[in-house]
């Protein structure tokens, strides 16, 4: 496997592979891009999107600025909407379903680093490039979830269909559909029913 097949897998991988970097590089110009333009140049903000993230559905919105680290692993289903400054450390696969609601300052971060500083630490490779030991996990977000502002979703996180995260939560273990959660640690507070109708 290469560093990035290593990478997507969820495996250690060297972070400063000449491909990876390239690819990290190509979508820190396009998130600069994006963040420069207007709300009105609709059609620019379109085609850097297309260009940057990997599968993007139709009336995907997204307010900007944002920061994505690849794009190329992200999937954003149809109708999908985030705030202000929207982060994407997609060193795994981000799966976001279709009509999400992101609220400002949400960070979806897919990469881990060793506990033990003997293994986490930077170290030159042979090349004499300085490098360190990642791996990441990826997230899943179902479908029809509100996500709401200041909101942490860790790697290795899935978020069930219909669910909603309260603000400021930090998300380290799956929430099953349905949930209105929150906190940190994000914890399950109740199921969501018919009894939360608005009418």
């Amino acid at each position: 496997m290469n560093q990035k097949e290593l990478m997507l897998a969820g495996k250690i991988y060297d972070p400063n592979d000449p491909e990876l970097l390239e690819l990290r590089a190509k979508a820190h110009r396009l998130s600069a891009e994006y963040n420069a333009t207007f709300e009105t140049e609709e059609e620019k903000r379109q085609s850097i999107m297309k260009e940057l993230i990997g599968n993007l559905g139709e009336g995907v919105y997204l307010q900007g600025p944002f920061q994505f680290d690849y794009g190329c692993f992200t999937s954003i289903g149809e109708r999908t909407y985030a705030n202000f400054n929207l982060t994407v450390l997609d060193t795994c696969p981000v799966t976001i379903g279709k009509d999400v609601f992101m609220g400002p300052n949400v960070s979806l971060l897919t990469p881990l680093h060793p506990l033990r500083w003997q293994d986490r630490n930077t170290y030159y490779r042979e090349d004499g490039v300085l490098t360190d030991k990642e791996y990441g996990k990826p997230i899943t977000i179902g479908d029809n979830t509100w996500i709401a502002g200041n909101v942490t979703i860790c790697g290795g996180v899935t978020i069930g269909e219909g669910s909603v995260i309260g603000a400021g939560s930090v998300v380290t273990r799956d929430i099953p559909p349905n949930s209105l959660a929150a906190g940190n640690p994000c914890r399950v507070i109740r199921e969501i029913t018919d009894a939360d109708r608005v009418d």
